[in-house]
């Protein structure tokens, strides 16, 4: 098993960063729909299935784009977003 998850992570870093970062972007949606079906006038246990669903896949999203930016990526998302608030102010 520990074999099988260092293949998936090998081939995840050898996607490119832009992949990366739309991976890690699907993750929102993900997230959002998680929690926004609660308003649904639908049964708990709908809503409970559809939640456990959409939650494990932001989970899924969010550490498969983090594994495929990897330390340096993560480094360059945040520059992004740090020069884009200093061309804001």
């Amino acid at each position: 098993m520990k074999h099988l998850f260092q293949r998936i992570k090998h081939w995840l870093s050898l996607l490119s960063f832009k992949t990366g970062v739309i991976v890690l972007s699907l993750c929102v949606p993900c997230y959002i729909i998680s929690f926004a079906q609660m308003a649904l006038p639908i049964s708990a246990a709908t809503k409970s299935i559809l939640w456990v669903v959409f939650f494990g896949l932001a989970k899924t999203f969010q550490y498969g784009g983090l594994t495929i930016l990897g330390a340096e990526g993560v480094k360059r998302v945040k520059s992004y977003f740090k020069r884009k608030k200093k061309e804001s102010i």
